[in-house]
C-alpha cells in the first residue's frame, strides 16, 4: 500500500510540473504576443497623409477589408506572437515603387512562393487522395519551378507536361486497380464462362450477346437515333436501371451511348430483344456511374422499338 501512495505521489508531481512548465510557455507566447501587437500598432500609428476626397475615401475603404482579417491569418497559419512582421510586410510591399527593382523582384518571388505552396497542396491532394495526412515538400515543386524556368532542369517543361500526366495517370490506375480490382476479375470471370453457355455470341470487341426474339426491321447505323426499352443489371443481378420501372421507353442517338451499346445496336434489326453482357471496358471503365462501380461488367436486356426520325 505504502509503494502505491509513493508511485501516486510520484505521478501528481510529474503532472504538477508538466502543468507548470505549460503554463510558464503559456505565459511567455502571450507576452510575446502582446509585445509583438503593440510593435504592429507603432507601424501604423499616424494616419496617411491624405490630401484629397479619394485619399479620404480610401482610406476608408481599407477600414472596411480589414473585417475578419486577423481571423483569416490564423486561419492561414500565421502566428498572432509575429504580427508585427505581417504588418510590417503589408507596409513595405504597399509602399514597394517598381523602380527599385531588386526589393521588387524579391516580393513577386515571395508571392510565386506562397502560390507554389498552394498548388502543393492541392497536388498531394490529387496525388495520395483527399483526407490523406501525407504531405509533399513544397521546396521540391519550387525547385523543380525554378530549374525549369533557368533552363537547368533534366528535362524541358514541355516533356515534364507529358511526363507528369502519364505519372499521374499511371498513378491513377494503380491506386483504381488496388481498390477495384476484384470487382474487374469478377467480371472478366464471369465473361470467360458466359460465352460458352448456349446461345451466347462474341464479338472481336469482346461484347458478348444472347438472341432472344430476333426483328425483321431496318438495323440503325451509329448517326441515328432509335427507341428502345431496356434493363441494366450487375452481374450479382442488382439492377441501376429500367426504362420498364420507369413506364416510357427511352430515345436516344447510337453514338452517344457506352460503346458496347452502341455496337450492339449497329447489329439489331428494330423487333428484336437481345441480352448483352458488356466488357468493363466497353461500358463505364474506371469511371464510377452513380450505382455501378468502376471496372463493372454490365447486363442488359434491350428490345429495339423504332429507328427515330
Amino acid at each position: 500500500m505504502k509503494r502505491f501512495f509513493i508511485l501516486l505521489s510520484i505521478i501528481a508531481l510529474a503532472f504538477a510540473n508538466s502543468y507548470a512548465q505549460n503554463a510558464a510557455e503559456l505565459k511567455k507566447i502571450q507576452k510575446q504576443a502582446a509585445k509583438a501587437l503593440v510593435n504592429a500598432k507603432k507601424i501604423v500609428k499616424n494616419s496617411p497623409k491624405m490630401t484629397s476626397e479619394a485619399d479620404s475615401v480610401a482610406y476608408t475603404f481599407g477600414i472596411a477589408q480589414s473585417n475578419g482579417l486577423r481571423d483569416y491569418l490564423i486561419q492561414m497559419g500565421v502566428d498572432t506572437a509575429y504580427i508585427d512582421q505581417f504588418v510590417q510586410g503589408v507596409m513595405d510591399r504597399a509602399a514597394l515603387k517598381k523602380e527599385d527593382k531588386a526589393q521588387f523582384a524579391y516580393i513577386q518571388g515571395i508571392q510565386i512562393g506562397a502560390q507554389i505552396e498552394q498548388m502543393t497542396s492541392g497536388f498531394a491532394n490529387d496525388f495520395f487522395g483527399a483526407g490523406s495526412r501525407s504531405t509533399i515538400d513544397p521546396s521540391i515543386v519550387a525547385s523543380g519551378v525554378m530549374r525549369g524556368m533557368l533552363g537547368t532542369s533534366e528535362m524541358n517543361p514541355t516533356d515534364a507536361v507529358t511526363q507528369f500526366r502519364t505519372k499521374l495517370n499511371e498513378k491513377h490506375q494503380k491506386d483504381m486497380e488496388q481498390a477495384y480490382g476484384e470487382n474487374k476479375a469478377k467480371g472478366e470471370e464471369f465473361l470467360a464462362e458466359n460465352k460458352f453457355k448456349e446461345g451466347v455470341n462474341e464479338t472481336p470487341t469482346g461484347l458478348q450477346y444472347k438472341i432472344l426474339e430476333q426483328g425483321d426491321g431496318p438495323i440503325p447505323t451509329a448517326s441515328q437515333k432509335v427507341k428502345v426499352n431496356y434493363e441494366g443489371r450487375l452481374i450479382d443481378g442488382t439492377v441501376f436501371d429500367s426504362s420498364y420501372n420507369r413506364g416510357e421507353p427511352a430515345v436516344f442517338a447510337v453514338n452517344q451511348v457506352i460503346a458496347g451499346w452502341t455496337e450492339a445496336l449497329c447489329l439489331m434489326p428494330v423487333g428484336s430483344k437481345w441480352e448483352l453482357y458488356i466488357p468493363q471496358n466497353l461500358a463505364y471503365g474506371e469511371r464510377n456511374a452513380g450505382s455501378i462501380p468502376p471496372y463493372s461488367t454490365l447486363i442488359f436486356t434491350v428490345e429495339l422499338l423504332s429507328i427515330e426520325q
